[in-house]
């Protein structure tokens, strides 16, 4: 009934792949909103408001009317307790014992950023603070449904070792974790509800409500197209009460046309900019660390031109992927948004024609050449529909936009002016590549 080892192990990857700076998609929602979520389907959370100004956070905290509470940063990152602040404050969870305490935690919070392990250097903003009431636990448990890809479908990951990093817990003590997968025709049965709030040590006189709270949790993973609903920690208080003490919502991008209500509730403060430029778009774009940007019409050949990058030894600085049925301007758009990043020193451009037609795209890179005026090298390897008549434009323009037909030739050409460009960078040499040939 429960694969342990399994899913633990799956929980030490995605640690290992959250420090490598691996980017992830979905919608996330902050914790305030999140809570609220749970609310409307019963779920009990320490009561709290969200401030976004140090009078906002000194006046939550006194209508509060408890001795102390807790201040939280809102930012979409793990780790925030151990994170610091570019104020210099560190942590941003902070128990705070008056409201003019609140204030002061959160003046050194509101705007500034909050830099975690997995934020990376460039931190993410602090643009509110959730203040909740601090309550005594006896126990702490973690509680999670996740869409697992080799069940098909939801599971239950939980442990009695919450309010901890749940990663850590799985590669030290994977025996520690429950799982179980859920039949989704068929939902979460009470029984299997209740069994694992019984292996998971809540005392006899909650587990009827600790069932109850599980089965709701559930009902909103499934209403909600929820990937990840994810309760760390999940706690049994003094006066036995089964309380979520913290909540991350994540949601499935392709159900965003019958989740607007969700989505709504999107901060686009906490993603990269050119990731919400790209959407504005319609164009599927993910930033990564590499040099080289990449321009590709669909996911499979993007996936392929990142991997030949990398055997030329070099490194994709983007996924970018701008369809079947892109425009000239939206080429051009797509080229703004890849130039944009000051780490990228050459653009690779592969397109196979199909639906989409070369000679739209040949429009859109020497339009973009133009009128960003680039400096970089601009290597196209186009394949398919209108062939022909892209390379007679390119030819035609007069720009140095390199024209190659194999695929291998353009990612090693794209690696070494790639690597040219470093080095001028390096030395304060000024190459450009827009002149006329």
């Amino acid at each position: 009934m429960f694969r342990s080892l399994t899913i633990a192990k799956s929980f030490a990857g995605r640690a290992s792949m959250l420090t490598k700076g691996q980017q992830k998609r979905g919608l996330a929602i902050h914790e305030y909103l999140s809570m609220e979520l749970l609310n409307k389907y019963g779920v009990k959370t320490p009561k709290g408001g969200v401030a976004r100004s140090p009078q906002e956070a000194y006046e939550i905290t006194q209508n509060l009317g408890t001795e102390d509470a807790v201040i939280k940063a809102q930012v979409l990152a793990g780790g925030r307790g151990k994170g610091t602040f570019t104020s210099g404050l560190k942590g941003g969870v902070r128990a705070v014992f008056s409201p003019a305490e609140a204030r002061m935690f959160s003046e050194q919070m509101l705007g500034y950023k909050l830099i975690t392990k997995q934020t990376g250097a460039a931190g993410k903003i602090c643009n509110a603070v959730y203040i909740v009431e601090r309550k005594f636990v006896r126990r702490e448990y973690y509680f999670a449904i996740l869409q697992d890809r080799k069940s098909q479908g939801p599971v239950i990951v939980a442990s009695s070792q919450g309010g901890v990093d749940i990663e850590s817990v799985a590669a030290e003590n994977p025996d520690a974790i429950l799982t179980l997968p859920i039949d989704i025709d068929v939902g979460l049965k009470r029984e299997d509800a209740k069994n694992i709030i019984e292996k998971l040590g809540f005392s006899p006189k909650v587990i009827d409500e600790a069932t109850d709270m599980i089965q709701r949790l559930y009902q909103l993973f499934i209403d909600k197209d929820c990937t990840q609903v994810e309760i760390n920690p999940m706690a049994e208080s003094a006066e036995h009460e089964v309380l979520c003490m913290d909540a991350k919502l994540n949601f499935d991008d392709n159900a965003e046309f019958r989740q607007k209500d969700v989505y709504a509730l999107r901060d686009t403060s906490q993603e990269d900019p050119r990731e919400v430029q790209a959407a504005k778009y319609n164009l599927n774009y993910i930033g990564l660390d590499g040099q080289i940007g990449c321009l590709v019409n669909g996911a499979g050949l993007a996936m392929s031109t990142m991997d030949i990058i990398k055997l030329n030894g070099g490194e994709p600085a983007n996924f970018l992927d701008v369809g079947g049925g892109a425009t000239a301007e939206q080429v051009t758009e797509a080229f703004k948004i890849i130039s944009s990043d000051p780490q990228v020193t050459a653009i690779l451009v592969n397109i196979f024609g199909g639906i989409m037609r070369c000679d739209i795209i040949a429009q859109g890179i020497i339009q973009a050449a133009t009128h960003l005026s680039l400096t970089m090298p601009v290597i196209v390897r186009l394949q398919g529909t209108e062939v022909n008549a892209a390379k007679k434009l390119i030819a035609e323009s007069g720009l140095r936009i390199i024209s190659v037909d194999d695929l291998d030739d353009a990612a090693s050409k794209s690696v070494q002016l790639s690597k040219i460009v470093q080095l001028a960078r390096q030395a304060k040499i000024d190459v450009k590549f827009e002149l006329p040939i």
